[in-house]
């Protein structure tokens, strides 16, 4: 799995510490965003580099970080076929990835611990969309995407 990982200057040690951690875990990764703490790339410019790397496939997934992970969620979302959620839990992390098909995971440095970030990503990372559920859960969940990628065609 190719993984693309960005940051905002306000993510950017957040973003190095869950780099660090998933390259431990053996994952092909990506780095698009800020090189440096000192380096002033905003939120809308590292988000929307990783997007566009889920957009043309060149990444399976994409972690995008920045103070809160609301305003790199809310770019990435606006491309098609990226679909994004602020965590600021394990739990909804892991989620996001079996429950809701999620291609790119939002984190913010000022709500997310440099643990708990490399936790959410190895669980979220790990996470395969409707495994292990039973059939009608799991056509349910089709069934709810599929309605997500419509109401995308059609605005």
């Amino acid at each position: 799995m190719k993984v693309v990982i960005a940051s905002d200057f306000s993510g950017f040690r957040l973003k190095e510490a869950v780099k660090a951690h998933i390259l431990s875990l053996g994952y092909d990764l990506v780095d698009v965003g800020a090189p440096t703490e000192e380096d002033l790339t905003l939120y809308f410019d590292a988000a929307a580099a990783a997007a566009r790397m889920i957009q043309s496939k060149e990444a399976d997934r994409a972690i995008v970080i920045c103070g809160t992970g609301a305003g790199v969620s809310m770019i990435a979302n606006k491309f098609r076929g990226v679909y994004a959620v602020a965590c600021e839990s394990v739990y909804t992390a892991e989620k996001t990835s079996l429950i809701n098909n999620a291609n790119v995971l939002a984190m913010g440095e000022k709500v997310v611990s440099y643990a708990m970030g490399a936790e959410m990503a190895e669980k979220w990372l790990a996470g395969k969309w409707c495994e292990g559920f039973a059939e009608q859960r799991r056509l349910n969940n089709e069934r709810g995407f599929q309605k997500l990628q419509e109401l995308e065609d059609n605005f």
